[in-house]
């Protein structure tokens, strides 16, 4: 299959990835039209590095690192094994502006970064409908903290910062954020800092 065909459908995209992850794409990973979308929102603002918070196989990066290449999408992975998928995908495509780490989204700098991707990656601590594996810790209690966390870096932001969610409650958001854009059929938001 020739490259830019790759980028046609998400059945032709998730054949770079293996057969469990190609599974779980429905439920887990952004759909090629969506990533689009937030990615045409986040790279209208200053700055052109995108951070993917639990950017999964990659598959928003990848998609959004092809379609705007002056930009630079990173995404933030605490599973190895899906980091490893995305370098893989990574690698078949030859994109160079798309980075993926390994870690917790705690654990980094994010002033590294100019706007923000979120597809509710921390739902999987309450919600168990077709994990991802039960290789990490869930709880609760992990929710909450990591929502908490999530909410005071984007409350550190500057103006101009932008943001999009996808399938995430708008409370979500702190109140300084206006949403200028909303997709119900996709249950994509738009944000941008006040």
């Amino acid at each position: 299959m020739e490259l830019r065909e790759r980028f046609l459908n998400d059945a032709a995209f998730d054949g770079l990835y293996s057969l469990r992850a190609q599974q779980l794409s429905s439920v887990h990973w952004t759909p090629i039209e969506t990533a689009k979308k937030a990615a045409a929102h986040l790279t209208g603002g200053a700055g052109n590095q995108i951070m993917d918070i639990g950017s999964g196989v990659g598959k928003f990066c990848l998609v959004a690192a092809h379609f705007f290449p002056a930009h630079i999408f990173n995404g933030v992975e605490q599973r190895k094994s899906l980091v490893d998928e995305a370098l893989i995908a990574q690698n078949a495509t030859n994109l160079t502006n798309a980075n993926f780490i390994h870690a917790n989204f705690n654990e980094l700098d994010m002033n590294a970064y100019d706007h923000f991707y979120f597809y509710n990656s921390f739902s999987e601590n309450i919600s168990h409908y077709k994990p991802i594996d039960n290789l990490i810790q869930s709880s609760a209690e992990l929710y909450e903290e990591y929502l908490s966390q999530f909410y005071e870096l984007l409350e550190e932001r500057t103006a101009g910062t932008r943001l999009v969610t996808f399938h995430c409650p708008d409370n979500y958001v702190p109140a300084t954020y206006k949403k200028v854009k909303y997709s119900q059929s996709e249950a994509l938001s738009f944000w941008t800092k006040q």
